[in-house]
């Protein structure tokens, strides 16, 4: 019988970016229809599978993403659509990764449903940049939260502490004013795109931390503390507000765990 971590392992593997949100879906709807389904085990590579293009550039060389023009939508998209892909081989490798950390099955079943949901708004985000003139692929990208990924491939807990918690988090933080800024222009198409990916991004936010409070409530270690220790250890910088406040408490995630790393809080920026 198929195993989840075989399907986990052939998302990763597949290189086409379509290819590889569409396999993300159809597999999440396999996992879901398969009740007696395996996990498995296997460990995947360092890095998953990935196209060509786009050209990835170090976070400081990327080029500012200013105007209304469509190619200036269409970049900021592409960002957003690179994130999205990222976000999908991240799901799969938090299954495949982790199969021998004695989780139960709903650990599984959730970050299926998180691989799901990032399949789809790769979807969404590459019919709207084709309706832009544009693909995957016209403009470079950033590798920052692979790097992450990388960085934490031996430690579950630094796993879910730094990407889920912490990276993705930041996406909270900065969607609602590219919403505003397509809505300003009346780029509504857009704007709805990111409402949905938004809406629901704070839900993999929330299972990040959830899994993140499991482990912890196993290992008797207080979890404010140990996510600031992790973060501390395994995250370069502080963490930049604006926050959006309300979207990280609905993924239980408050105040007192993230605004003792922020910039607000270093006493060198005056």
């Amino acid at each position: 019988m198929t195993t989840l971590n075989q399907l986990a392992l052939s998302v990763l593997g597949t290189a086409e970016a379509s290819e590889k949100a569409r396999l993300s879906r159809k597999s999440a709807d396999l996992w879901r229809q398969t009740p007696d389904m395996p996990v498995g085990s296997g460990t995947p590579a360092d890095r998953p599978a990935r196209p060509a293009r786009p050209d990835l550039l170090s976070p400081m060389d990327m080029p500012r993403r200013r105007g209304i023009s469509e190619k200036a939508r269409a970049a900021l998209l592409h960002a957003v659509l690179h994130i999205e892909l990222n976000a999908i081989d991240l799901a799969w490798d938090m299954i495949a990764r982790f199969t021998n950390e004695g989780f139960p099955r709903e650990f599984y079943d959730d970050w299926v449903s998180v691989a799901d949901e990032e399949g789809k708004h790769f979807g969404l985000l590459a019919d709207r940049l084709a309706e832009l003139g544009f693909a995957y692929g016209d403009f470079p990208a950033h590798d920052g939260l692979w790097e992450a990924a990388f960085e934490t491939r031996h430690d579950i807990a630094a796993r879910l502490a730094i990407v889920p918690m912490v990276l993705e988090a930041r996406g909270l933080d900065v969607t609602p004013g590219m919403i505003k800024r397509f809505a300003k222009i009346e780029d509504f198409a857009s704007a709805n795109i990111l409402k949905v990916i938004l809406d629901e991004e704070i839900g993999h936010v929330a299972t990040g931390n959830r899994w993140f409070q499991f482990i912890c409530n196993k290992m008797k270690y207080d979890p404010k503390e140990y996510w600031q220790k992790l973060v501390r250890k395994n995250f370069k910088g502080l963490l930049k507000p604006p926050f959006n406040e309300n979207a990280r408490k609905q993924a239980n995630l408050p105040p007192d765990y993230y605004l003792p790393l922020s910039i607000r809080d270093d006493p060198s920026v005056k």
